[in-house]
């Protein structure tokens, strides 16, 4: 009878003791990520856990299944933290019933998440939560700690630490941005981070001879996707395959497969990369928010751009005649491997649309887009054979280039000549006459306000009569300033070997329309519905302004 009896008790005990499949959660944040594997924070918050655990006395039985780890992530999002996620899925497998961490910070930095998972997922899935420090928490021997006001504030304060954190590593990395310091964990294709400096890039040879194959091929006349091509076919490996063959963790999410070829994207980002002239371009993209960690693209505006960080791997001269063609229509037909001509340069007069390019027989012509593929009764056929119009084009930058060195021989002979004196004289006397002008003025603004303070003249007189002195002033220093300029400019001549000049006369030998020539010379060729054609010229400008300095100082001497 008393073995039964004991037997019963012992059964009654058996029956009472409950069986905690433990997982440890343990996270380490960005911030505080010291180590290069495993850290010594999390070290310790092992031995934290592991403590805890080897301590627990009561009837319970405790199995320690696995340990979860998100090393160097941030806790304001759980959607990029792996361990995390693994933990959730472990959960719903039945593996785990006890959660245990060193804090409330370590699982959540998000108020909104901590208060989702402690109210209604753990709950739901039967899952013992608990936390060990600042806001000790244990949702079995306490099933209402989580709903005390003490863990939601304790929440906030978490999140709050999160949000000025992220505020302050934001700004210091604008600091360095606006500095031009080199921030990113890998340096772009073509250059290396510097060993002895993290923030500073030297150029990679090997990666650097193919960013200069790239841009020669596109000004030779090579379509971007004819490049892709070239570069795959000849097993060169793109940037991201070949960061990984130097030994980088690179990763490019949008890489595709597990051997990542060339694309036209890749090709045309390095086109329009400052960063290969020597300019530090940072801060296109960004994170909405210390909560939601996706990118968005920044506006162009806002980048962070310092000139001139860096050795450069293509010139700036490169650089923006190739900036010039990605801005025009350059499409090649399938089985075109270069650029045509005058590919991107023609336009309808009328319609303004591209031209397109016809082959009949022998003859090349050229008809408006609009005409021959959307509409006959839009446009019309503003039809030109492509030898009249190399030849056309051809005369007119002739006459431009011959116009060119006429214009520098002149110049030469100006800046030769001695400057009128009567000239100068007078924009002398003028400069002198409105500086007297402005003393006065001036004297009479300060004069004002005694004038109020002594009751000479109401407050209203004298915000109308400060405001309108002001007027003035503001006039005639922009007059002042205009004159200067003159002054200057008389004396010091025009450089003969400004932009426009240098860049026709350095084609006067031409004998042959080259598209290099096209590219450098020409911004568009408008093409009529007679066959004639308008060519507009770069450095329009530029022509303006040195054909009114020879007029006004062709006259001056002539005096």
């Amino acid at each position: 009878m008393a073995r039964t009896a004991n037997r019963q008790n012992i059964d009654k005990v058996a029956s009472k003791i409950k069986v905690w499949n433990v997982a440890f959660y343990i996270r380490l944040s960005r911030e505080d990520k010291r180590g290069k594997d495993e850290s010594e924070s999390i070290t310790n918050q092992r031995l934290i856990l592991s403590d805890f655990l080897e301590q627990q006395d009561e009837n319970d039985e405790y199995i320690l299944v696995d340990e979860y780890v998100d090393d160097g992530v941030s806790g304001t999002t759980d959607e990029a933290r792996k361990g995390f996620q693994r933990l959730l899925a472990d959960i719903q497998k039945g593996k785990i019933n006890c959660v245990i961490v060193k804090n409330l910070a370590r699982s959540f930095r998000n108020n909104g998440d901590q208060s989702y998972y402690l109210g209604d997922w753990f709950p739901r899935n039967n899952v013992r939560f608990i936390s060990l420090y600042q806001q000790p928490v244990d949702t079995y021997k306490d099933p209402q700690i989580a709903q005390n006001i003490a863990v939601p504030v304790q929440g906030f304060l978490n999140e709050e630490h999160a949000r000025g954190t992220s505020e302050s590593i934001r700004r210091t990395f604008d600091k360095k941005r606006e500095k031009g310091l080199h921030i990113g964990s890998f340096a772009a294709y073509g250059y290396l981070k510097d060993p002895m400096n993290k923030n500073a890039l030297i150029v990679d040879e090997e990666a650097a001879q193919n960013i200069k194959n790239i841009f020669k091929w596109f000004l030779e006349g090579k379509s971007k996707n004819a490049i892709v091509r070239t570069l795959n076919n000849n097993g060169i490996l793109c940037p991201s395959a070949y960061k990984q063959s130097k030994g980088l963790k690179y990763k490019n999410p949008k890489a595709e497969g597990k051997n990542p070829l060339w694309s036209a994207v890749t090709v045309t980002n390095m086109l329009k990369n400052r960063l290969y002239v020597g300019d530090m371009v940072q801060g296109r993209q960004r994170i909405k928010s210390y909560k939601i960690h996706v990118q968005e693209t920044v506006p162009e505006e806002d980048w962070f751009v310092v000139e001139n960080t860096h050795e450069s791997i293509i010139s700036r001269e490169d650089f923006n005649k190739v900036q010039e063609l990605l801005k025009k229509d350059t499409r090649t037909a399938s089985k075109q491997k270069t650029l045509y001509l005058f590919s991107g340069f023609l336009r309808c007069a009328d319609c303004e649309k591209a031209m397109t390019r016809s082959q009949v027989k022998e003859n090349v012509y050229y008809y408006c887009r609009t005409y021959k593929d959307q509409s006959k009764l839009a446009c019309t056929k503003h039809m030109i054979r492509h030898d009249q119009l190399e030849k056309a084009v051809f005369y007119v930058l002739k006459q431009q280039i011959y116009i060119a060195v006429s214009l520098s021989e002149m110049f030469s002979k100006i800046n030769m000549a001695p400057l009128q004196k009567s000239h100068s004289i007078r924009l002398n006397e003028h400069i002198s006459c409105k500086e007297k002008e402005l003393l006065k003025i001036s004297c009479y603004k300060q004069g004002l306000y005694e004038d109020w303070k002594d009751g000479n003249i109401d407050h209203i007189d004298y915000c109308q009569m400060k405001e309108n002195y002001e007027r003035q002033i503001q006039a005639i220093n922009e007059v002042i300033m205009n004159l200067q300029n003159e002054k200057r400019e008389l004396e010091n001549g025009v450089d003969t070997e400004n932009p426009f000049l240098a860049t026709f006369i350095k084609h006067k030998n031409i004998n042959k329309l080259t598209r290099d020539i096209l590219i450098e010379l020409v911004d568009r060729i408008k093409i009529y519905v007679n066959g004639s054609i308008s060519v507009k010229l770069k450095f329009a400008n530029e022509y303006r302004r040195v054909a009114e300095y020879i007029e006004v100082n062709s006259s001056e001497n002539a005096v």
